[in-house]
């Protein structure tokens, strides 16, 4: 089992990672102020953590209707194997789907837990019964489609990471 070592973070970076998922186009020099540290400061601390994996990256949030990706669905994925090459064949088909927005390995009834984005549900008929479906290790496939979202964020609780 890999373990993942915890980077070391101190009070000042938990409040610029605050701030950052709060606002990832913030300047250095706004950061500084808020934190009470310099614009160097924050900026040396900044790289340290894209360094580390800590920041893995800024991106855009999208509002999915808005841009004509009106459902979303999660699908319960059972395979038919279990080996290690079978889980990484599934895990490559899996990055080279696009309307797959995140897998998890899931413990429970199903092998795998994907979330999917779709423009409309003639669209996630298709792309079940014709993509996943059609991959050679996928044994069943059970959607569970989403109404409206009441709780959708990216940002970690950090406030409740022990010191």
């Amino acid at each position: 089992m890999l373990i993942m070592r915890k980077t070391e973070l101190d009070r000042f970076d938990y409040q610029i990672l605050e701030a950052l998922q709060h606002d990832a186009r913030v300047t250095h020099q706004k950061l500084a102020q808020q934190v009470a540290l310099s614009a160097s400061q924050i900026g040396r601390r900044i790289q340290r953590m894209e360094d580390a994996g800590v920041i893995q990256g800024y991106q855009v949030a999208l509002k999915p209707e808005q841009v004509g990706l009106s459902v979303m669905a999660f699908a319960h994925v059972s395979l038919e194997r279990h080996s290690e090459s079978a889980l990484q064949e599934f895990a490559q088909a899996i990055n080279e789907l696009p309307e797959v927005l995140e897998c998890y390995a899931a413990a429970g009834e199903a092998d795998y837990l994907l979330r999917i984005v779709v423009p409309d549900l003639p669209s996630l008929s298709t792309f079940v019964m014709n993509r996943l479906m059609r991959l050679s290790l996928v044994r069943s496939v059970k959607s569970t489609i989403a109404l409206n979202a009441i709780k959708q964020t990216m940002k970690l609780p950090l406030s409740s990471v022990p010191e």
